[in-house]
C-alpha cells in the first residue's frame, strides 16, 4: 500500500528548496511566516548572524480566531515593529505554504504599512 505523506513533512520540503535561494542580509533581512492551526507567527530574521530583528504573532496580541482578519493584523504589526529597528525593505520567506489566504493577506498587509518586498 502507498502511503502519503503529511502535509507538513511536504511543507518542509517545500521550505528547505525555497531557502536555498533565499537569505536575510543586515541591510535587507528575510521575513518568515509561519502558520500554525491556532496561531500565525512573523519574524524579520538576519541570516548572517541568525538573529531575529522584529517579530509579531496572534499569540502575543492575543487574538483567539486565526483567520484572514488576524493575518492581516499580523502583518500590520510586523511591519510598525521592523519599522521600530529601522528596517523598512525586507525578502518575503512563505515558508513552503502557498501565496495564498492567511499568508496573502499579511503579506499584503505588511505592504500596506510600509514594508518593501
Amino acid at each position: 500500500m502507498i502511503k502519503k505523506e503529511s502535509r507538513n513533512v511536504s511543507r518542509v520540503k517545500r521550505h528547505e528548496r525555497i531557502r536555498k535561494n533565499l537569505s536575510g542580509t543586515k541591510e535587507v533581512p528575510r521575513l518568515c511566516v509561519f502558520r500554525s492551526n491556532t496561531n500565525i507567527y512573523a519574524q524579520i530574521i538576519n541570516d548572517e548572524t541568525g538573529e531575529t530583528l522584529a517579530s509579531a504573532s496572534s499569540l502575543e496580541m492575543k487574538l483567539k480566531n486565526v483567520n484572514i482578519e488576524t493575518a492581516k493584523k499580523v502583518g500590520t504589526q510586523i511591519a510598525k515593529n521592523a519599522a521600530k529597528a529601522g528596517y523598512t525593505e525586507v525578502v518575503f520567506d512563505r515558508g513552503g505554504y502557498q501565496y495564498h489566504g492567511k499568508v496573502q493577506a499579511l503579506a499584503d498587509a505588511a505592504r500596506e504599512a510600509g514594508l518593501k518586498f
